[in-house]
């Protein structure tokens, strides 16, 4: 039997960084413009040719499956799968696996980005790995005097409030089923544990550019409300079918 094209959405954090706006509403459901986050990734998702999503629950799940239902006003199928107690980034895809796919998309449900969701899976698809991980730029800046010292106290170089340039994860994957083999039903198991379990195995990790796109990190309130801002201001380079209707 052919399984639909599916992307599991992880949607049971306590999104702690977000508090205290996250106190009262699970952060996939933290307002952008006229929705939450998580109906404009079901939005993207659906028109990106995804045709099931299955959300990942657990803190406050009665609210996130109250708002997004079963997904028909967007098109698609939603299902929701309980987790009981934390399960990280990659664990609760056991508790889901004979609805998997043999290749699937993986993403945070708190993901703002303009990224060809449809693209990556294909990509993915294609190469024949076993993890292909979306990244982007990002420049991190130290807002201090920085010291560069040897072990016995000597400073040999100084540089005033550095920048850094990181190629970052996304918070999207695209993902074969022989991931499942890296960890045990019930077993609580992220993205971390699985990418130093895959390469201390010598098993093939892909990345896909998202770079010349948008991508909006909402884990502070200072990004949340940079994040805002540019959502309204951008809403087509976000939603471009809305214009296009």
């Amino acid at each position: 039997m052919t399984l639909p094209r599916t992307a599991v959405m992880l949607a049971g954090g306590l999104g702690s960084r977000l508090a205290p706006l996250t106190a009262i509403i699970p952060k996939p459901l933290v307002p952008i413009g006229r929705e939450s986050i998580a109906e404009i990734l079901l939005q993207q998702l659906a028109h990106r040719g995804v045709q099931r999503v299955i959300v990942s629950v657990g803190y406050l799940s009665h609210l996130i499956q109250a708002v997004l239902g079963d997904g028909s006003r967007f098109g698609l199928e939603v299902q929701y799968q309980h987790e009981d107690h934390p399960l990280g980034t990659v664990g609760p895809l056991r508790l889901v696996e004979d609805r998997l796919p043999d290749n699937f998309l993986v993403l945070n449900g708190d993901v703002l980005t303009d990224l060809d969701f449809d693209a990556v899976l294909k990509a993915h698809e294609a190469s024949g790995r076993t993890l292909t991980v979306a990244t982007y730029p990002k420049r991190v800046k130290v807002d201090l005097g920085v010291l560069q010292t040897r072990p016995d106290g000597h400073v040999f170089g100084f540089v005033e409030k550095p920048e850094y340039d990181y190629t970052v994860s996304m918070g999207v994957y695209a993902m074969s089923r022989k991931v499942l083999d890296y960890f045990q039903p019930g077993q609580a198991f992220g993205f971390d544990q699985l990418m130093l379990s895959m390469l201390a195995k010598g098993d093939p990790i892909g990345t896909f550019d998202g770079g010349k796109g948008r991508w909006l990190d909402i884990g502070r309130p200072s990004d949340f409300a940079t994040a805002q801002e540019t959502f309204l201001a951008e809403r087509a380079a976000f939603l471009p079918w809305e214009t296009e209707a």
